[in-house]
């Protein structure tokens, strides 16, 4: 009990184990294959609901209403007790562009042009790239390299802004929302199975470890039919 009482609820004693950071995906259904058909909305109508549901923390009025507006290109970094509540920086899902959902609400998957988003998982206390925005970047996993032939990143060129880091934990950091990059694939190879690997790049990220697909990378597939 003792011991207990030595802990804190809001920074862990402990964090050997959360360096660097993985990555998720949306949408995210049933595994890593994003399968449908173009001609069939039954078949990509779940993928289009599931990015609405997750993006509607983001909408840009519940941004505006609940966090702040920060300096981009420097870390946010807040002083004060552990105890204290920190204030969150908008990402308002307007940023995503073409992958909003505002414009096209289908995300593109009505055309054959699947948007996807990345997320970095929550680590509290960590700088990502050591004063230098982490990107992202895609390619084929194996296989064909010509079956993916464009990908369009957003916000700006696919990174992650240094003014989203560090996070606090939830008990202090209540309104974060975890920064995303979209990744529109607006011409990939159609009816073939396409597998493709996302990766973050930056000082500190380890992407190319063979035992952990989720370590700065994450590997998925896509299969567009007409």
């Amino acid at each position: 009990y003792v011991m207990l009482l030595t802990l804190s609820p809001y920074t862990p004693r402990f964090r050997d184990r959360v360096s660097p950071p993985g990555v998720m995906i949306r949408p995210y259904l049933n595994g890593f294959t994003i399968a449908f058909n173009v001609s069939q909305p039954n078949t990509w109508q779940p993928y289009v609901d599931n990015m609405h549901h997750f993006l509607a923390a983001y909408d840009d009025k519940v941004q505006e209403e609940k966090n702040i507006e920060c300096v981009p290109g420097q870390y946010f970094i807040q002083g004060g007790n552990d105890s204290e509540e920190k204030k969150a920086c908008q990402f308002k899902r307007s940023l995503l562009q073409s992958c909003s959902g505002i414009e096209d609400p289908t995300f593109g998957y009505s055309k054959g042009q699947p948007c996807i988003l990345l997320k970095m998982n929550r680590i509290i206390g960590y700088c990502p790239g050591a004063g230098v925005p982490v990107s992202v970047d895609c390619k084929v996993q194996k296989g064909n390299e010509s079956h993916l032939r464009s990908v369009d990143f957003y916000p700006g060129n696919g990174t992650f802004d240094l003014m989203y880091y560090p996070y606090y934990g939830k008990f202090t950091h209540v309104n974060y929302t975890s920064p995303l990059v979209a990744m529109h694939f607006t011409d990939v190879q159609k009816n073939y199975l396409v597998p493709i690997q996302c990766s973050l790049n930056g000082k500190g990220i380890i992407n190319d470890l063979n035992s952990d697909r989720f370590l700065g990378r994450i590997i998925f597939t896509l299969s567009i039919g007409k």
